[in-house]
């Protein structure tokens, strides 16, 4: 299983991309791409339904997917997985294939990557429902402070969203958290990750380096190595 070394960057979340030295990748991959992971240093995967592609006939050929893909070497997680208002089936079957993700997470241990636009009330309910035990992430996480500590509080993690973290202001809502809940990702944008830990590096008053070692502690307390 390919892991992360002290000292690299870590993108917690990409599409399609390459191992380049110095950089671990964590590549999320779609039941309905059809994909497989691949034994490549520097990289690893994930798998889950992503609702922009699922629908009502699809869903349990998708969710045969995740099952037999999960059990894969390198794939570290379930997901991107969640709830999307603006894109996708009805509410109902979202939820359905949300809750099977989630389910299927706790059977073989392993945490869970969430994709969710304008579904916090979805995410949260789900929480409550089934009260997990493995740890879940937020993948491009762009709210203000009220929502960040409202998942927070939930014990999950939040990945920022590349083109919000950039920016100026996220440095106010980035101080007001906790550095154990944190990962950068690029998203498979052309955005350079080593740009991105600069600039929150110096929102954190930290050298990229220390950014470095507090993101390869939270990467193995989220996924409980």
């Amino acid at each position: 299983m390919n892991l992360p070394r002290p000292g690299d960057f870590i993108d917690i979340h990409i599409h399609d991309s390459n191992p380049s030295k110095g950089i671990f990748l964590l590549q999320s991959l779609m039941a309905h791409e059809n994909k497989l992971p691949f034994d490549l240093p520097g990289i690893a995967f994930t798998i889950g339904i992503h609702p922009w592609f699922l629908t009502e006939e699809n869903l349990e050929g998708q969710f045969s997917t995740v099952r037999e893909l999960a059990n894969l070497p390198g794939i570290l997680a379930i997901g991107e997985a969640g709830f999307d208002r603006l894109k996708g089936p009805s509410s109902e079957i979202q939820r359905k294939a949300f809750e099977d993700q989630v389910i299927l997470s706790e059977e073989l241990k392993m945490p869970v990557i969430i994709h969710c636009v304008r579904a916090w009330d979805e995410i949260l309910a789900v929480h409550k429902k089934l009260r997990p035990k493995m740890n879940w992430m937020i993948h491009g996480f762009r709210g203000q402070i009220g929502l960040a500590n409202q998942l927070l509080s939930k014990g999950m993690f939040l990945s920022f969203w590349f083109d919000f973290v950039i920016r100026p202001e996220a440095g106010v809502l980035l101080k007001q958290l906790p550095k154990d809940r944190i990962f950068l990702e690029t998203d498979g944008a052309d955005i350079d990750i080593n740009d991105i830990y600069s600039k929150v590096a110096i929102d954190l008053n930290m050298s990229v380096e220390e950014l470095k070692t507090n993101i390869f502690t939270n990467f193995n307390e989220f996924f409980g190595i």
